[in-house]
């Protein structure tokens, strides 16, 4: 139940994705003074060495964030994004990767405050010794689903959640659901992003997780996905999605910028696709 390790595919197109989405969003809420706090549900050890042997043994990175490391200052809608792994990389050889912690925590103000959760007993040892020493940081040895529950509302008011369950259990999927209904009930002007896979033989799961959401009554919900390459049998994860409630203004025209280049960038076979849509919309 608990053996995923996220250094065996830290840096892939998934986090690609995922991690510039997290970065737009927690810009986004640097444009006001005001402090806000980043929720992370299942932080994971929080940076990884790339050339680690977890990393390296199936060497994900390389298809993600390497192949847009060496022509990084072409990428201007990934900027926030890229900074953060341009600044831990001052040498210029990409070698360390920031996990949505650290991505967070360096793109934090003075005020701002940032909650990391996790469950995994090694990931949680690695997330103190990597993050403990901020004292913006918080750091909970707990399950995220539930921990995330018991942190709400949190001080301050504003702010970001950021979902990334493994999706180990199929019953993820459902808890998925069911944590954001509560969450939205106990703080409703929260912004909610989910990270969520694509299976060349399990896509139906994730498609069946946004029906639901689609259902429930949680205002402004945006999708971003990116397919690197068409369903098949021999594939695994052969894309990922982000959902997002209540996304900050201009964020769907914003990873559309990035996106469609994007991927035609990581594509790694027939079929690659992307999409940016609205799941709900209120009209205005």
């Amino acid at each position: 139940m608990l053996s995923y390790r996220h250094a065996f595919h830290a840096g892939n197109h998934a986090d690609v994705l995922k991690h510039a989405v997290q970065a737009l969003i927690i810009e986004s809420l640097k444009k006001k003074e005001k402090p806000f706090i980043v929720l992370d549900t299942h932080a994971g050890g929080g940076l990884y060495d790339l050339r680690g042997d977890w990393s390296q043994k199936k060497a994900e990175y390389a298809d993600g964030i390497g192949r847009l490391w060496d022509e990084r200052a072409d990428w201007a809608t990934m900027a926030p994004y890229l900074a953060v792994i341009e600044e831990m990389n001052a040498s210029g050889e990409l070698h360390y990767y920031p996990g949505s912690p650290e991505l967070s925590r360096r793109l934090l103000r003075e005020q701002d405050k940032l909650a990391l959760m996790e469950l995994h007993n090694n990931e949680v040892e690695d997330l103190r010794a990597n993050m403990g020493y901020d004292p913006r940081v918080a750091v909970h040895h707990r399950d995220g689903f539930e921990g995330l529950i018991a942190l709400l509302p949190p001080t301050p008011r504003r702010g970001l959640v950021l979902i990334d369950p493994p999706y180990e259990l199929k019953e993820d999927y459902f808890a998925v659901v069911d944590t954001l209904k509560k969450a939205q009930k106990r703080w409703a002007t929260g912004i909610y992003a989910l990270w969520y896979p694509i299976l060349g033989q399990e896509a139906d799961k994730s498609r069946d997780m946004l029906k639901a959401i689609k259902r429930e009554n949680f205002g402004n919900v945006l999708v971003a996905e990116l397919e690197v390459a068409g369903q098949t049998a021999d594939w695994g994860m052969n894309g990922s999605g982000m959902l997002i409630i209540s996304p900050p203004w201009m964020l769907a025209e914003q990873i559309e910028a990035f996106l469609k280049p994007l991927c035609a960038k990581l594509a790694q076979g027939a079929g690659a696709q992307y999409r940016v849509e609205w799941l709900n919309k209120i009209e205005e």
